[in-house]
This record gives structure tokens, C-alpha cells and sequence, in this order.
């Protein structure tokens, strides 16, 4: 796989809840540390996406915000 995106993070597919048209999917990256997608329903099918499996959270954005207490 070779992609533009700099930021990609592997992780196991910890949940996925379909919805009508939509899905959430919780990738685990770490221990305790999620990572959580919105995508069609459409592209979980087409993807095969089920828990357990191995899977990369490609992050492509302009900005990334930081923020402190």
C-alpha cells in the first residue's frame, strides 16, 4: 500500500456499529488508545471490516489542532 497520506496508524478493529447508512468504526492503535471513523456503510462492506481484524487509520489534513488546559 503506498499512499500521499503522511499519517497512517495500524491498529485492530476493536467495534463496528452499522447504521442505515453510516458506520462507526473503533480502530485500537495502542493499548487503551482509539481511533474513531465515520464511514459508509458501503465502504465496511467493501472492505470487509469486521473485529479482530488488522487495519490503517489514514489521517489526511490541512491542519491538525492541539489544545491544553
Amino acid at each position: 500500500m503506498k499512499l500521499s497520506a503522511r499519517n497512517t496508524l495500524k491498529g485492530t478493529v476493536k467495534q463496528v456499529v452499522t447504521g442505515e447508512v453510516n458506520a462507526e468504526v473503533i480502530l485500537e492503535v495502542a493499548p487503551g488508545v482509539e481511533v474513531v471513523s465515520i464511514i459508509s456503510k458501503a465502504s465496511v462492506e467493501g472492505l470487509g471490516l469486521t473485529e479482530g481484524q488488522e487495519a490503517y487509520a489514514v489521517i489526511k489534513a490541512t491542519n491538525v489542532m492541539l489544545a491544553v488546559d
